[in-house]
């Protein structure tokens, strides 16, 4: 099996991406330390991808991104490595959406150990993807991931970007993109409702 640090993150694609801390550790302790997590997604993240639903929950997360394509990649990979068009393996062009994500990972696993005066890996690695194949798949993993948390409430939930979609607050989030998917908000949040057939 190839080491999925090896294996590329194709451009113009949708990805669910998830993780979970070591050992089913807690990785979100309290409001600081979600807040700081989603800073530094947009921070690092926003310039090779565009977002369009996240949850994050005590031990895990989940984000659902597509990439940005060939050319607006190749203008970050430029400003980011030495030399793009001659390196290799990890430090390659087709890898700079994982080097954002692992800038996220370090600066929030050192951010949180010192914290929480811890030392050590404090969330998996690699972390894990599936790519989207089909616009029914995509429908579904947003609903999947915005019915994460395990009360139901979505409503309520602060750290998912289920309330900020059927908002008209300001936003980071592909909204408008999101809702077409559903045609309208009102069918959003009907379609939320159901439980979702949703495999990995």
């Amino acid at each position: 099996m190839m080491d999925i640090r090896l294996t590329p993150i194709d451009s113009d694609c949708f990805y669910h991406i998830y993780n979970r801390g070591v050992n089913g550790e807690i990785i979100f302790r309290n409001e600081r330390n979600y807040n700081f997590f989603l800073n530094k997604i947009k921070e690092n993240l926003l310039s090779v991808c565009d977002i369009y639903a996240y949850c994050l929950m005590p031990n895990h997360f989940h984000l659902l991104v597509r990439i940005k394509n060939d050319n607006e990649l190749a203008e970050i990979a430029k400003n980011t490595f030495t030399d793009s068009k001659t390196e290799k393996g990890l430090h390659s062009f087709n890898h700079i959406f994982s080097k954002q994500f692992s800038r996220i990972f370090n600066s929030y696993s050192q951010a949180f150990n010192k914290e929480n005066n811890r030392h050590g890996a404090l969330i998996e690695s690699p972390f894990k993807r599936k790519q989207i194949s089909s616009e029914d798949y995509l429908r579904k993993c947003i609903i999947y991931i915005h019915q994460n948390p395990i009360n139901g409430c979505l409503e309520n939930y602060a750290y998912s970007s289920y309330k900020t979609i059927l908002s008209d607050l300001p936003t980071s989030l592909k909204r408008a993109e999101v809702i077409e998917l559903f045609e309208e908000r009102e069918n959003f949040a009907f379609c939320h409702k159901k439980e979702v057939d949703y495999e990995f």
